[in-house]
């Protein structure tokens, strides 16, 4: 079983330390690097993360959402209370609007559709988890073509609808097509067709707290 709990090798990346994209007094917009924790682990040598290192500048900030630690892409944080329950609201009641973009292994078939398949924590492989029909939460993911690539592989527009963890890498897996530099999820070619994991938060929309409605788009580094 391969853990970072039961081995936490951990060398998150230094340059940049934190990227800002947005701030005003009730959010912070984030940039998160792939390879560096959302929060930080129960482990000591997990201790540094993007929460850690907001909080050294702004100590008030609160985490809304997470990103695995190897998928990039946007975070936000917010800097009082009010501003916290007033967005993390929406995204607990799927009032958001989140995209991603993957490189996933093989050729898709088709231009665009929906994964509908419950996930639950796969108790044997922690923290991997898995497809599981009988405990599973249920779990909805749309996914669109955007270019087809060499290898061969496919580059992809995921619209997580619901937010459980792991939930594209397993969706994507579960259709045959694994994200590429997926350690978790993926093997072989699909494994080593890339050096990073494939996957980027690159855009959300939402309510903010004074009642605009917002879109912030971080590009995709790959």
């Amino acid at each position: 079983m391969s853990s970072m709990l039961s081995n936490p090798i951990y060398n998150p990346p230094l340059e940049p330390y934190l990227t800002i994209v947005y701030r005003d007094d009730d959010l912070l917009v984030l940039d998160k690097p792939s390879g560096l924790l959302s929060v930080p682990g129960r482990d000591p040598l997990l201790s540094d993360s993007l929460l850690t290192r907001v909080q050294k500048k702004f100590p008030r900030a609160l985490m809304i959402n997470r990103l695995d630690k190897d998928t990039s892409g946007i975070v936000l944080m917010s800097l009082n209370r009010q501003a916290h329950a007033a967005i993390a609201s929406q995204f607990e009641n799927r009032q958001t609007q989140k995209s991603y973009i993957a490189v996933v292994w093989g050729d898709v078939q088709g231009e665009n559709g929906e994964v509908d398949l419950p996930l639950a924590i796969d108790p044997d492989n922690k923290p991997r988890h898995r497809v599981d029909y009988e405990h599973g939460k249920t779990a909805q993911s749309q996914w669109h073509v955007l270019e087809r690539l060499p290898l061969p592989a496919t580059r992809l527009r995921l619209h997580p609808l619901t937010g459980r963890t792991h939930q594209l890498r397993v969706h994507m897996k579960a259709i045959g097509h694994p994200i590429l530099g997926d350690e978790f999820y993926a093997d072989g070619e699909a494994l080593a067709g890339a050096s990073r994991l494939m996957l980027h938060a690159e855009e959300v929309a939402f309510r903010h707290p004074d009642g605009r409605d917002v879109r912030y788009v971080v590009p995709c580094p790959f």
